[in-house]
């Protein structure tokens, strides 16, 4: 067969460049191994010698801060020092809050430039591209805190590549510091790397640090830093052996975040006015001022979906939030399942006997239920309303509201619009209603308007170890504030085009930003007055700012970048525009999309309303790629962090959570759980199947498609005196008729039989394939993923267990990833829950685990006994893995699979029976 075998190396750039080495079977190619055999002795020796082939021989990150602006330029140089060509990705890793600018590639002298185009034509030129049979790819997957944008490029032999990339942001201020992230992970020696950052303030720097994840104490020497009163500057430059990860490894040692934080001299009441270019930027953070105390809501979620890590991390936060409350506050907590539980009947002092109560509520709390949103946010407001009408509060305090959920209503009022506008009519613009939202299965949207129609911000919060430290580290940024009701004026025929100049709050430690266009021609003074509530009253600001005053200040072209207040301006309005596309009319949100994409192009930004298409030479047909910008809301599933979650092929990378759809992953895992999700029902189902070591399993069958999954089972190396014996799966057969395909996998390796032809491989390997109607790849020591044609495919996880164990032994877990295109006569033991299911559960109670809730579930036609708990879903996490909350069905499955677990056994790994 004409094989075309694909070593896939991580050699990555800032944040991550990473090398595909292509190696076609043919005749004259050098590279060719034929016997299978010999393929499994060449392979380490081919990728050993590709990580020299490919070279990044320079590695520069440029980075200019103007006044909070950052203009950052990543420059990668790459050669290829092979006899035959040679595929490299550019993967940069750049934050979220920043817009690409430009992109180009040069390639024999010749320049590629991205261009940025509106994102329907973007896409419309996509896909004639794919019609038309050329390579395409999406190419951009949201992450945590960063984003990441990929293109690759066949490069010839002995030839170079040189990409760069430029993107800018405005730094935001967070707890009275602005910090500046620089993601590099060249996983190789790179002769020339070089960071280097410039900052200039007018305010003057009031401090500046610099430091790095990666950075020992070897290398914390070579982080050079200079300060002068308004300019900084901080360079890290390693040599070739200062990378090493020990003195002869050829891997390097820089892998994480570079990082600088620095903060500005705070010496004007009412702010700084910086005018450039006809652009004015004020900025806006009072100092010195006495905090409001502040009265709280905490609604907390406990329904069942927050079972396991969500509500043991939101009462470890809520016990740490507590114990910072300060004692002139008011605070109260209400927590909602089905039904809405008040902890007090209103809201009371934060007395230390009264934090210590609060602590003991939280502690008792448990998840069970189901979610009434609404009615839990409609009686905080309620609770608000009359804390105030019984003017129990403090003068001058502000209120507002803080939600902890996971988003979706199953309980009471469940249309989501409706909700929302009963939640906005409660609170008529009185409090703000910030929603800190869980979990990538999160209807984001649904919070994000909610919280912007109420002066509030929504969070997304990570199901990571960290999770409770996100939601206190949200909470810090709102535990101080300073002002309410602050209204910025300016000078009235002397400004257009204003981004937002009213605030409900201002919180000590961050900042108010507005810009715009000045419009006198001859303005001598630029006036301007700042008006809020603060803790003694009324307050009124007055400043005064000459432009002639400025002209020097910006005259130093090694620290200023362009007109960087015009495009201040017109990133802070692209901004404040897509959060208004959240909520407002229809004809609002039409006006602030037009205005928003009209700006976007002007100023050649990516944004949520544009793509850049990247043309890049191939060795018959152009290649087209589009670099995309997704929201928080269109961002469904974890982070990719460069760990192969797609199915990538010698040019292509199908990064599925990147995607809008996201077809449900049955799967198994464990020893052995079945994970079926049922996404109509935004819910999931488990079973465990019992049975002695060495039974074979029918997990797939599709008699049109030809498609057969098997997997046998193995035990533990001897039975735990306290625990029964423990099965997994451990070999694993796929079968493809229509191909004449057998794939065999098992802890120790891989064989593909294609008629007469064997190939065999060790997961050690790191290894891609591709044919007409099949694509194979093995990410060393992590997983295989298996793709045919456009009709299925599956992820094969490996899990390693301490060789010297005493019990436990490596096993597989198998997922399926896209099933669509099966035929509706798939059935089997994973395979029959391809299709539609639908269930209806009722009557929870408790179970005999308080943490775990009994239910009667009606499915089939039969009524179960379920119980709420949680799986594990491995394929981000191979090590702890991901908890998926599910309603778990006992005795193997009985009542919900078709029939019992017995039907399912085969005579042979390749059998039908």
């Amino acid at each position: 067969m004409d094989w075309l075998l694909s070593l896939c190396l991580c050699l990555s750039c800032p944040a991550l460049l990473a090398a595909h080495v292509v190696i076609a079977e043919n005749d004259g190619d050098p590279g060719v191994v034929r016997d299978p055999i010999a393929r499994l002795i060449k392979i380490p020796s081919l990728i050993q010698q590709a990580v020299f082939d490919i070279e990044i021989y320079s590695l520069k990150v440029d980075c200019k801060v103007t006044s909070r602006f950052a203009h950052s330029v990543i420059t990668s140089r790459v050669v290829n020092r092979a006899n035959v060509s040679r595929e490299v990705f550019f993967d940069v890793d750049l934050p979220k809050t920043a817009f690409i600018t430009n992109f180009s590639m040069v390639i024999d002298g010749l320049t590629y430039v991205g261009v940025v185009k509106e994102k329907a034509a973007a896409k419309k030129q996509y896909q004639q591209a794919v019609s038309q049979g050329q390579t395409a790819g999406l190419v951009k997957a949201s992450g945590r805190k960063m984003e990441k944008f990929t293109v690759s490029v066949n490069i010839a032999a002995t030839k170079k590549v040189t990409f760069e990339l430029t993107y800018e942001e405005l730094l935001k201020r967070n707890q009275g510091r602005y910090e500046l992230l620089i993601r590099v992970k060249p996983k190789q020696i790179v002769q020339h790397f070089e960071i280097n950052v410039d900052i200039y303030e007018p305010q003057g720097i009031r401090f500046l640090d610099a430091h790095g994840t990666f950075v020992t104490n070897d290398l914390m020497q070579l982080i050079e830093k200079t300060v002068t009163e308004t300019k900084g500057h901080v360079s890290f430059s390693p040599t070739v052996d200062q990378q090493r990860s020990c003195p002869l490894c050829q891997t390097s040692t820089i892998d994480g975040d570079f990082v600088i934080n620095y903060d500005v001299n705070w010496d004007t009441p009412a702010g700084d006015i910086q005018i450039l270019n006809g652009y004015f930027v004020h900025y806006f953070a009072p100092t010195n001022l006495k905090r409001l105390p502040k009265n709280v809501v905490f609604v907390i979620d406990q329904s069942t979906s927050m079972m396991g890590t969500r509500i043991k991390q939101t009462k470890e936060a809520m016990l740490a939030i507590l114990a910072d409350i300060h004692p002139d506050d008011h605070f109260s907590i209400i927590s909602f399942d089905s039904t809405v539980t008040k902890w007090k009947p209103s809201i009371i002092e934060a007395t230390a006997e009264n934090i210590e109560a609060a602590k003991q509520y939280v502690n008792s709390l448990y998840a069970r239920g189901w979610t009434n949103i609404n009615d839990a946010l409609l009686e905080a407001i309620s609770m608000l309303d009359e804390a105030m009408k019984q003017h129990t509060l403090t003068e001058h305090s502000i209120s507002l509201i803080i939600l902890l959920s996971d988003g979706d209503p199953t309980k009471g009022e469940t249309n989501r619009a409706q909700i929302q506008s009963n939640v906005k009519n409660g609170i008529g613009g009185k409090y703000p209603l910030y929603c800190l939202g869980f979990g990538y299965d999160l209807d984001y949207s649904f919070i994000e308007k909610m919280a912007l129609e109420n002066h509030g911000v929504a969070r997304r919060i990570y199901e990571d170890s960290d999770s409770a430290l996100q939601m206190q580290g949200f909470y810090d940024e709102v535990a101080s504030p300073l002002l309410s009701q602050i209204e910025l004026k300016y000078p009235e025929n002397g400004v257009a085009d204003l981004t937002e100049r009213s605030f409900q709050q201002y919180y000590n430690g961050s900042e108010i930003v507005v810009a715009g266009r000045v419009t006198g021609n001859e303005l001598d003074a630029y006036n301007m007055e700042v008006i809020a509530k603060g803790a003694e009253g009324d307050l009124f600001l007055k400043n005064q700012r000459k432009e002639q005053d400025q002209e020097k200040a910006f005259e130093d072209p090694q620290y200023i970048f362009g007109e960087y207040t015009e495009r201040l301006w017109a990133y802070l309005t692209i901004q404040q525009l897509l959060s208004k596309r959240v909520s407002g009319t229809p004809e609002e949100k039409a006006n602030n999309t037009a205005r928003a994409l009209e700006l976007s192009l002007k100023y050649n930004f990516v944004t949520p309303l544009t793509s850049m298409v990247v043309t890049k030479p191939e060795d018959t047909l152009d290649s087209t790629m589009l670099a995309d910008k997704l929201t928080e809301a269109e961002s469904r599933g974890p982070p990719q962090d460069g760990q192969g979650k797609g199915l990538c092929s010698a040019s292509t990378c199908v990064y599925h959570y990147a995607s809008r759809y996201i077809p449900p992953v049955t799967s198994v895992d464990g020893d052995p759980h079945f994970i079926i999700p049922v996404p109509k029902q935004n819910d999931t189902i488990c079973f465990n199947v019992d049975e002695r070591p060495g039974v074979i399993f029918n997990l797939v069958r599709d008699p049109l498609t030809g498609i057969t999954v098997n997997g046998q089972t193995i035990g533990d190396k001897k039975i735990d005196p306290n625990k029964k014996l423990n099965t997994y799966f451990g070999r694993f057969g796929i079968v493809n008729e229509k191909l004449g395909l057998k794939l065999e996998v098992t802890t120790r390796s891989i064989e593909i039989t294609s008629g007469k032809e064997k190939m065999a491989f060790t997961w050690s390997d790191t290894v891609s394939m591709k044919q007409r109607s099949f694509a194979l790849q093995i990410n060393k020591e992590r997983n295989l993923a298996v793709m045919m044609g456009d009709s299925v495919q599956f992820v094969i996880v490996l899990h390693r267990v301490w060789k010297d164990h005493p019990f436990h032994q490596d096993y597989l877990g198998f997922y399926t990833i896209d099933s669509h295109r099966l035929s509706s006569k798939t059935h089997g033991l994973l395979g029959q829950f391809y299709h539609d299911l639908s269930f209806e559960v009722g009557e929870i109670h408790q179970g005999t685990d308080p943490e775990k809730p009994d239910a009667t579930m009606m499915i089939k036609g039969q009524e179960l006994t379920v119980t709420r708990g949680w799986q594990r879903d491995y394929r981000e996490d191979i090590k702890h893995g991901v908890q998926v909350p599910c309603w778990f069905v006992h005795h193997n499955g009985t009542g919900l699979i078709d029939g019992v677990h017995s039907d399912y056994i085969v005579s042979g790994i390749f059998k039908t029976k």
